[in-house]
């Protein structure tokens, strides 16, 4: 064989597994390379996605952190004017048991000292009718004169 039948036989034979290729493996070769473009094109959405719903959760839950922040200011608020409002009616609650105690206390003040002086009156009734017996020498006898013991306490 000459060397022009040599080419064209490899010419032909190039031509044969040319047409073969894009008959039998471009198409599939083709396909993977298009579901594969495919296949990265959706995981760049899904990700272009998630980091859209990660952006909006983190926003969420900065909105609800904010949100508890302020319920947590409200509620120290409420328990502090609470706690203004207990101290208060404590102090009320003090103020009118000490003005009972107080009272109380000068209502037996005031009874111990009347019942001081009716002592008193006795002890010095007693002692004038000491005296006087002392003076007069003679006993006198304090059944029989009572009229005269007690208009001596009553000007005593």
């Amino acid at each position: 064989m000459n060397l022009n039948s040599t080419l064209f036989v490899q010419f032909g034979v190039f031509f044969i597994l040319a047409l073969f290729t894009m008959k039998f493996v471009w198409p599939p070769l083709m396909n993977a390379l298009d579901e594969r473009a495919k296949k990265i094109a959706d995981g760049l959405a899904a990700a272009d996605r998630g980091r859209a719903e990660m952006q909006a959760a983190e926003k969420r839950v900065q909105a609800e952190l904010a949100g508890a922040r302020d319920e947590g200011q409200k509620r120290i608020i409420d328990a502090e004017k609470r706690a203004q409002l207990i101290i208060e009616e404590a102090k009320n609650t003090a103020s009118t048991e000490a003005a009972r105690i107080v009272a109380a206390a000068q209502a037996d003040a005031e009874n111990q000292v009347t019942k001081a002086r009716e002592e008193l009156r006795d002890q010095v009734a007693t002692l004038a009718v000491k005296g006087a017996e002392q003076i007069l020498k003679r006993e006198i006898n304090a059944s029989a004169h009572a009229d005269l013991l007690t208009q001596l306490k009553t000007e005593l």
